[in-house]
């Protein structure tokens, strides 16, 4: 059964323009999405997303907000709440998200669809609590154990962050996966206008629930052409077995190599294999530039005042603003590489981005501009160093 696109539930809808931080922005496009189950436990910078979703599920009909005794219950309950029916998500900040990454890969396994929210400071441990950081990306990439993949958005103003919590939660459901919103302390705490359509006009992926009867349903059997098998709601009739185990289409555990590679590469290949329609990002003058830059998130902003102070010295510099960091934009990078310089890439960190870019186009073309978090760059760095690239 294909997933249904409709429009959201205009219970769940704030309309018109609103001046909102990007926190509270993210929980009106979960409840937008159709999200109506939130654990979470609070934590520097991200409680604002889950004090707002406590205040609004009340008045919608069937949402529950739980807070849990910490990060590891919260991540557990929001796979609960999948499997009980319910479009579900969780939120927090650096250490929060290093204790939930067990059940990132549990989540991964059981092609259980959720969204995890995480506002990034500095890390690691404690860090500067209240300081902005972009040091969790790779750890979005490869924070839990064994291979999956998973999708990781970064919105760079309030405005995206409404529109990508609607995106991801789009994603989960279509993919059967956990999708990442990684937003960063600026972006979650920065108050700007933000236009919320009317209910109608906002695409929503409901789940593919199976057709069939009790005793004909296997979790994990796709029909043929499907991405991913259709689902069943615990407590309407259906078996089924939930484990953290290889398992076949059953949902039943089975110890070989063979079981595990079928079920692995299945859950690797529904992303890899549709990359291209997942991966997003915006481009700026990419075509006849001597330089790109790269950026995502909160960077993004800062980038283009040293993106407009490089072109007003004459230099031609191109901006390609990663919207979906996770899956990487492989193909693209690998197109814009022969046609310039040089990529230079600015990130809240030591150069996590980076390495990808650079495994993908060379060690060479690409200028990475770390920082270590704690403010933004000063945009004279990121001009020197498009400056510095295009000699």
């Amino acid at each position: 059964m294909p997933v249904e696109v409709t429009t959201a539930d205009p219970a769940g809808v704030l309309t018109g323009s609103h001046y909102l931080d990007g926190d509270h922005a993210a929980c009106e496009g979960a409840l937008a999405a159709g999200c109506r189950f939130v654990a979470g436990y609070p934590i520097t910078p991200s409680t604002e997303v889950v004090e707002r979703f406590s205040v609004r599920i009340a008045k919608i009909p069937d949402g529950v907000f739980i807070q849990m005794e910490d990060e590891i219950a919260s991540s557990i309950a929001i796979l609960g709440g999948t499997f009980a029916g319910k479009k579900s998500m969780t939120v927090t900040s650096g250490p929060g998200f290093s204790l939930m990454m067990e059940h990132v890969g549990l989540a991964a396994i059981l092609e259980a669809p959720c969204v995890f929210v995480n506002v990034q400071r500095t890390g690691p441990s404690t860090g500067l609590p209240t300081q902005v950081g972009q040091a969790d990306m790779m750890q979005a990439r490869f924070g839990s154990h064994g291979d999956y993949r998973a999708i990781s958005l970064c919105p760079s103003s309030p405005q995206e962050c409404y529109e990508f919590a609607i995106t991801a939660f789009n994603l989960a459901e279509k993919y059967r996966c956990p999708v990442f919103l990684m937003m960063d302390e600026c972006v979650g705490h920065m108050l700007e206008r933000v236009d919320i359509p009317e209910a109608s006009e906002i695409e929503v992926w409901n789940r593919a629930y199976t057709d069939k009867e009790p005793g004909e349903y296997w979790p994990y059997e796709r029909k043929e052409g499907d991405i991913v098998a259709d689902f069943a709601k615990a407590g309407d009739g259906y078996r089924y077995h939930v484990t953290g185990l290889t398992h076949d289409y059953r949902g039943y555990p089975v110890m070989n190599h063979q079981c595990q590679e079928e079920m692995l590469l299945h859950m690797i290949g529904k992303i890899d294999n549709n990359a291209e329609d997942i991966v997003d990002f915006d481009e700026d003058e990419i075509e006849g530039a001597d330089v790109v830059v790269l950026s995502y998130g909160i960077t993004s902003r800062v980038t283009v005042k040293a993106i407009l102070a490089a072109r007003a010295n004459g230099l031609k510099v191109g901006h390609m603003r990663l919207k979906v960091v996770w899956p990487f934009p492989e193909r693209r990078l690998q197109e814009i590489a022969p046609t310039i310089k040089k990529f230079v890439f600015p990130e809240l960190n030591m150069g996590q981005v980076s390495i990808e870019a650079q495994r993908l186009v060379g060690l060479d073309k690409v200028v990475s501009v770390p920082h270590c978090g704690g403010t933004v760059h000063d945009p004279e760095v990121i001009q020197a160093a498009i400056e510095e690239a295009a000699r």
